[in-house]
């Protein structure tokens, strides 16, 4: 069925079926944004400091997976929990290490990765539909021109 579609009605479904998917990813976002509760930061804190909380302070180490020496020892109490930490320098000086969410340069890197993997493989099948059209359009000129070397 879909081989009997003429090009111009093929390219209007898809660009039909694009503009639908990024309409419901727009009004998905905006229902998740307006339900969304805001989120209480409850990260665990070494040393017991709270200095954080109540002034202002300056991120020594962005948010980095601890390593599997400090999780297993339980050197940093802060590992235990999340896997993640992230050392700070309070406005007094102090510096606190304390647990954060899973970094975003991690999620970005997984995201180019299968962003890449995705990329590969619809150029893998490109090729192989270009490749399959040419055997088949040149099994039906072989056909044709058989019936027409018979009918002479």
């Amino acid at each position: 069925m879909i081989e009997s579609c003429p090009k111009k009605r093929m390219l209007l479904g898809i660009t039909i079926l694009g503009i639908l998917t990024i309409l419901v990813l727009l009004i998905e976002s905006h229902w998740t944004e307006s339900t969304k509760r805001p989120k209480k930061s409850n990260f665990v804190v070494e040393q017991n400091s709270t200095c954080w909380e109540a002034g202002h302070y300056e991120n020594v180490k962005e948010c980095e997976p601890c390593t599997d020496f400090e999780i297993n020892s339980k050197s940093i109490g802060v590992c235990i929990h999340s896997y993640y930490k992230e050392v700070l320098r309070c406005s007094n000086g102090e510096i606190v290490t304390r647990s954060c969410d899973k970094a975003v340069y991690y999620d970005e890197l997984a995201f180019w990765r299968f962003e890449g993997c995705m990329f590969a493989i619809g150029i893998l099948s490109t090729v192989c539909v270009v490749s399959r059209k040419r055997v088949l359009n040149k099994r039906i000129l072989q056909r044709v021109q058989r019936q027409l070397a018979n009918c002479v």
